[in-house]
């Protein structure tokens, strides 16, 4: 795939980029493996401090990189100005934590000096989507820089603008030269990168099929991953749920972002009692939603990102009604410039359909009904994914079964799936391994290292230093 800027408003080619040489990506590692033995010596609340004023960076130029997160993904400038200042707030959240985060941690042996120590691994390689272009890197930036890491972003190629000025903001922040870079490179450079000593470890956000290609490749060379990967989450309504803010909040989840976020809800899986008035309500919002250019701060779903999605998307529409899904709403692209979809709402969707098993990563959303609390969970577990999942109930021992028995690395009662730098963020089965965010999310690239001295006296200093 190029390496250019296409605006998905209008299909318009903005910028193109030539790809990095061999020889370039080879003095990017040189540097990368300089700095890190660098980086990791500098104490942790000098780290914090850079990665605070980026920060300050992102709040006070949201403006700036929300207008390009529009330009190359097209998302609405409204949500890309909130990305931005969601960035500020990880990146202040981490700057706050990071040292009590990576604090020694006292082991109570008798006779020794025991802790357990937490340090970088060295270089992460950061291969990160196009869909939060900003929000997906800072999440794994912000705590692995941290704790001393460097990292090395491979963004999606139809964002490289986003990926330069990330590269800018910690450059501008005054992160030492070489502790984060971008690469402008094809995917085909990747298993070069996950081969080469010294990448230490790897991250991905993004599909089931290229994260099963990195963690194989990675796995080859004993590197630790951490994958974030699709979702097909599902959004249980209960008949005592207060069912307008249940359908507001229905709709509000499957089309944020224009539909492209791995932890959208997907699937609504609805009582038989409440499925018709749900429905109604959900369609009657649905069709109430403004589609259009995503600068403009009426727009509610600007374009899909490229001409390949919407006609993926198209193309799983199309067969789940041929498979006997029926269409309520939408079902085909807008007519004219740009990549838009029309949003979309499929019922009687049969098992097998595309609509049923497959992510769909677009404003689509599939309503389908269950007998009861325990059906309503066998339908939300009958995926491969398990990212997210919601479920609205005021009754105390249902919301309880499904905390408990929803298969999903987050689930939220009453409430819309999103992430928070204070909690845990990532999935179970396909949807992938490991955890952003939070202080879980810090030490996945760390060496969590047992130290035990024996007839050393405790004077030399304090265990955090």
């Amino acid at each position: 795939m190029a390496i250019q800027t296409v605006n998905p408003a209008t299909g318009e080619r903005v910028r193109e980029f030539v790809s990095l040489t061999p020889r370039d990506v080879e003095a990017k590692l040189a540097r990368a493996d300089e700095a890190r033995r660098r980086w990791a010596r500098v104490p942790v609340k000098e780290r914090a401090s850079i990665v605070r004023r980026a920060g300050d960076i992102l709040d006070q130029q949201k403006e700036k990189y929300g207008r390009l997160m529009t330009l190359e993904m097209g998302k609405t400038y409204k949500s890309a100005v909130e990305e931005s200042a969601k960035c500020a707030t990880g990146c202040r959240y981490y700057a706050d934590h990071a040292e009590s985060f990576l604090a020694n941690e006292p082991v109570d042996a008798k006779g020794e000096t025991s802790y357990v120590a937490f340090q970088p691994l060295g270089a992460v390689l950061a291969i990160m989507p196009w869909n939060f272009p900003f929000w997906q890197v800072i999440r794994f930036a912000a705590p692995a820089l941290c704790a001393g890491n460097v990292g090395l972003l491979k963004h999606a190629s139809n964002v490289p603008q986003c990926a330069l000025a990330l590269e800018e903001l910690f450059r501008e922040a005054g992160a030492p030269d070489g502790v984060f870079q971008t690469l402008l490179v094809g995917s085909d450079a990747i298993p070069a990168l996950l081969d080469d000593d010294r990448v230490a470890a790897a991250t991905l956000t993004g599909s089931e099929h290229a994260g099963s290609q990195v963690a194989a490749r990675a796995g080859e060379k004993i590197k630790k991953t951490v994958l974030e990967l699709g979702g097909s989450d599902p959004f249980v309504v209960m008949p005592s749920a207060e069912l307008e803010r249940a359908a507001t909040v229905a709709v509000k989840a499957r089309m944020i972002n224009n539909g492209q976020s791995c932890i959208a809800a997907k699937r609504f899986i609805v009582h038989d009692r409440v499925f018709e008035e749900f429905c109604d309500i959900f369609v009657r919002q649905t069709k109430a939603l403004v589609v259009g250019d995503p600068m403009d701060e009426r727009t509610d779903v600007g374009p899909l990102a490229t001409a390949q999605i919407r006609d993926d998307l198209d193309k799983q529409v199309k067969e789940s009604v041929r498979a006997g899904a029926r269409l309520l709403v939408g079902g085909k692209p807008r007519s004219g410039k740009g990549y838009y979809y029309e949003p979309t709402v499929l019922v009687d969707v049969p098992d097998g359909a595309p609509a049923y098993q497959e992510e769909t990563f677009g404003p689509v959303a599939t309503l389908l009904r269950a007998r009861d609390v325990d059906d309503a969970i066998r339908l939300a577990n009958a995926t491969r994914f398990g990212l997210g999942a919601c479920a609205w109930t005021t009754e105390g021992a249902e919301a309880r079964r499904f905390a408990e028995e929803l298969e999903a690395g987050s689930v939220f009662i009453n409430g819309m799936v999103a992430s928070d730098p204070r909690f845990p963020f990532g999935g179970v089965k396909a949807s992938g391994y490991g955890r952003e965010l939070s202080a879980f999310g810090i030490r996945e690239f760390v060496n969590i290292k047992t130290v035990r001295m024996l007839g050393v006296g405790a004077s030399q200093g304090s265990l955090t230093e």
